[in-house]
C-alpha cells in the first residue's frame, strides 16, 4: 500500500508545530489574520504518555519513562478540523497549533502557512545540527592498545 502524501504532509506539519515554540506559532497565526472563529471539540487537556527507547537506537524497546503531553482538537466554522499534540503543559500552544493545522487545509491560507512552516522546519533543523556539532565536540574515543608479547 502506497503512503498517502496528504497524510505524510500533515504528519510533518504536526511534528513541526509540536517542536515549535509558542511565540513562533503565534507569529505564524498572525500572518494569516489571527485566530478565526472556532469551536474546541476537545479543549486543551494535559496527560502523560509512555516514552519508549531502544538501546543504541536499534536494540529491543524498553520503557524510558513518562512525558507530559497536551492535546487539542478544534473545528472551524466551515467544519474543518485541526489537531495538535505537544510536549509539556502549554494549553495555549496546543490550541494555536490545532488552529494552524485547520487553517493549513484552507486553499487560500494553506500556502502562506506552508511557507511559514517550511521556515520553522529549517530553523529546527539548524538547531538540531548545532546541538549535534556540540555533542560531537565532546565525544571521547576509547581504544585498546595491545602490548607486545613478552
Amino acid at each position: 500500500m502506497e503512503p498517502d502524501p496528504l497524510v505524510e504532509s500533515r504528519q510533518r506539519r504536526l511534528a513541526i508545530l509540536a517542536r515549535a515554540p509558542r511565540q513562533e506559532i503565534e507569529t505564524l497565526l498572525e500572518t494569516v489574520g489571527g485566530a478565526p472563529p472556532h469551536e474546541a471539540l476537545k479543549a486543551p487537556e494535559t496527560g502523560t504518555v509512555i516514552v519508549e527507547g531502544r538501546a543504541g537506537g536499534t536494540g529491543r524497546r524498553f520503557n524510558l519513562g513518562e512525558a507530559t503531553v497536551t492535546r487539542c482538537v478544534v473545528r472551524l466554522e466551515d467544519g474543518t478540523l485541526g489537531y495538535s499534540y505537544a510536549l509539556g503543559r502549554d494549553k495555549t500552544k496546543a490550541r494555536l497549533a490545532a488552529l494552524i493545522d485547520a487553517l493549513a487545509q484552507d486553499a487560500q491560507r494553506g500556502p502562506v502557512i506552508a511557507a511559514g512552516l517550511a521556515r520553522l522546519a529549517l530553523d529546527q533543523q539548524a538547531l538540531r545540527a548545532l546541538a549535534s556539532r556540540k555533542a560531537a565536540a565532546t565525544r571521547v574515543e576509547f581504544f585498546t592498545m595491545v602490548r607486545g608479547e613478552g
